[in-house]
């Protein structure tokens, strides 16, 4: 199946905040990026609602350091405080994953076609993504660039112990994509061994939070630009 891809992403910080750390205004960024941050980053490159990304692994390149920032939120009420951000620095990732088709959207059953998707994606990632790239918050710029799974050498490629990182978020559940009209949030307890962590798939979380009533966005076929139609646009584009 043409539904699978594999792509390096990187930047200067990243910023995946633990919500245990906003209180009060200060925030630090998880030791790892979450699911939901990487699946963000792939519907970055290219998304459309009649797909529905998953990630199944990432490759920790660089070793995990952190540094402290002294920054100044802007105040909803005006104004502005200092408060300190932890961010990782310099961090990079390889990351393997695939779409599959949103099942809970069969009005947009004549999208579903799949390697012309796969097509879009992957002129996407060699352009950079359709949209900003983006390490866990707005202020940390990403890039990302085709790359296999197994390319280069990461830090914690010959340890093999088993790095643990206790609970935290997996990722947000959207009624969407779920067929529950409720915004859900997701935990689990990843673990690193020889720099990869394999991520189990949303529905095999067993620590799931519901957070409020919420029901799908609507919009019909007519107001997306089907994956055949956008295709051919882009293959013109690329013959001027």
């Amino acid at each position: 199946m043409k539904n699978s891809y594999e792509f390096v992403v990187y930047g200067s910080y990243a910023l995946f905040t633990d919500p245990l750390t906003k209180i009060g205004g200060e925030k630090s960024t998880y030791q790892i990026p979450t699911y939901q941050a990487l699946k963000g980053i792939a519907e970055s490159v290219y998304w459309k609602p009649t797909i529905i990304h998953y990630i199944d692994a990432v490759r920790i390149m660089n070793v995990i350091r952190m540094e402290s920032k002294g920054i100044r939120p802007i105040e909803y009420g005006g104004g502005n405080t200092l408060a300190n951000y932890t961010y990782l620095k310099e961090p990079k990732y390889i990351v393997k994953g695939h779409f599959e088709f949103n099942m809970n959207r069969p009005d947009l059953e004549s999208d579903r076609n799949e390697g012309k998707h796969y097509s879009i994606f992957q002129r996407a990632l060699k352009a950079g993504g359709r949209r900003d790239i983006f390490l866990g918050t707005r202020e940390c710029q990403g890039y990302v660039e085709p790359c296999s799974f197994n390319e280069g050498t990461g830090y914690y490629d010959y340890r093999d112990e088993e790095i643990y990182f206790g609970t935290m978020v997996h990722g947000i559940s959207y009624p969407d994509e779920t067929g529950r009209n409720q915004l859900e949030v997701r935990l689990w307890k990843p673990v690193m061994k020889r720099g990869v962590i394999k991520f189990i798939r949303p529905e095999e979380c067993t620590e799931v939070r519901k957070v409020k009533e919420m029901t799908p966005k609507k919009f019909g076929p007519e107001d997306i630009e089907t994956a055949d139609s956008l295709l051919d646009t882009l293959e013109r584009e690329a013959m001027r």
